[in-house]
């Protein structure tokens, strides 16, 4: 099993910058990456960016490319999600989780969650 803690939402203006974390613990060797994931009030939880463990491999959703940097500490076994020039679209429940096997921007491929942690944008 492995477990993971999201933290660093919060309540920021248009524009502004955020940092997420998630920390991962347990059988933190049985995955080969992590991914950010968001779902938006009445909208299905979407990709956001995801990073592969052993090697700077990357991946953004378009909506985010240029804005959001994800980043990894593996002696952590910590995800990073820096977001700026935040938008209100941004606004929702962002969730890490770990990666397996498969695409990189479907959840199917990812297995344990953390809990997600909100991000809120006003405009």
């Amino acid at each position: 099993q492995v477990q993971l803690v999201e933290s660093g939402g919060g309540l920021v203006q248009a524009g502004e910058s955020l940092r997420l974390s998630c920390a991962a613990s347990g059988r933190t060797a049985s995955y080969y990456g992590m991914g950010w994931f968001r779902q938006a009030p009445g909208k299905e939880r979407e990709f956001v960016a995801s990073i592969s463990k052993n090697f700077q491999i990357t991946y953004y959703a378009d909506s985010v490319k240029g804005r959001f940097t994800i980043s990894k500490d593996n002696a952590k076994n910590t995800v990073y999600l820096q977001m700026n020039s935040l938008k209100s679209e941004d606004t929702a429940v962002y969730y890490c989780a770990t990666y397996t096997s498969g695409g990189w921007h479907q959840q199917g491929s990812y297995h344990y969650w953390g809990q997600g942690t909100q991000v809120t944008v006003s405009s």
